[in-house]
């Protein structure tokens, strides 16, 4: 009996030696990939994709100081974010899909990146049919594209109005510029559940708080003779200079502040 006890006994033993070794075994691969998983989540970028006009996207040296709000969107985030700006001066929601620019974006976009749309300068072109747009109709129904496509890749689209024009009455009041393009953007957000960052009503309040004259620093105003980009001067009341670009892109993320959106979780 005492030999078959012993014999019990070492059986016993061995075998909590085993189940031990083996707990710390798994415990160690599997708090290795723990720390390696953490680790890879700590280091992947999100990518921020913009499809928009010629008042987002980037431009050269020599167009300088034109500059568009997605141009200076980077320094508005840490080194998590990365900015891919598409946007392409000239286009609107259709023209920019026609030209399979869309396509292009939704080929690289993947599950948590963003999709930033901002059409409406372009689509307001009557008479230009390969750009126009009617608010109420093919306007939605094109970004309504941007939206299924980035959703269809696990991506989140935001939805954002055109900045207004410079424009003010005799009165020194901030107009509406873009007719029913913005509050149709805003009903399609509100249908589709997406996010809507209103630079319409923004930047008209912020234009109406400067007034006609000191908006002029904003915008592409440029005396003859002050730039050798632009010699001869301009008077331009879409496109702004790199102080308007930014005034314009702290104003999309202050749409990122209000809404919410986990992005704001990496602004500087």
């Amino acid at each position: 009996m005492d030999k078959n006890r012993k014999k019990e006994s070492m059986v016993v033993s061995t075998l909590l030696i085993v189940v031990i070794m083996t707990l710390f075994i798994t415990s160690s691969v599997f708090g290795k990939l723990s720390k390696d998983s953490n680790q890879k989540d700590k280091d992947k970028k999100i990518t921020v994709y913009l499809a928009g006009d010629s008042t987002v996207s980037n431009y050269p040296d020599n167009m300088a100081p034109r500059t568009g709000w997605g141009q200076v969107l980077p320094s508005f985030f840490d080194d998590r974010v990365r900015i891919k700006n598409s946007a392409v001066p000239g286009r609107s929601s259709k023209s920019f899909i026609m030209e399979g620019r869309l396509a292009g974006i939704l080929k690289q976009i993947h599950k948590g990146d963003y999709l930033f749309i901002q059409f409406g300068h372009n689509d307001e072109k009557f008479k230009d049919p390969t750009r126009y747009t009617k608010p109420s109709t093919t306007y939605k129904s094109y970004l309504k594209q941007y939206i299924a496509g980035a959703r269809q890749k696990g991506a989140i689209p935001v939805l954002v109005t055109p900045m207004e024009r410079r424009r003010f009455s005799s009165g020194g009041d901030a107009l509406n510029t873009h007719g029913k393009y913005p509050s149709a953007m805003r009903e399609l957000g509100h249908d589709e559940h997406v996010t809507v960052i209103d630079l319409t009503a923004k930047s008209k309040k912020l234009f109406q708080q400067l007034g006609p004259e000191k908006t002029k620093e904003l915008f592409m105003w440029i005396d003859p003779g002050t730039t050798p980009n632009f010699p001869r001067g301009v008077q331009d009341n879409t496109h702004f200079q790199d102080k308007g670009a930014k005034a314009i892109a702290k104003l999309v993320v202050e749409g990122i502040q209000e809404h919410g959106l986990g992005l704001r979780a990496h602004l500087k």
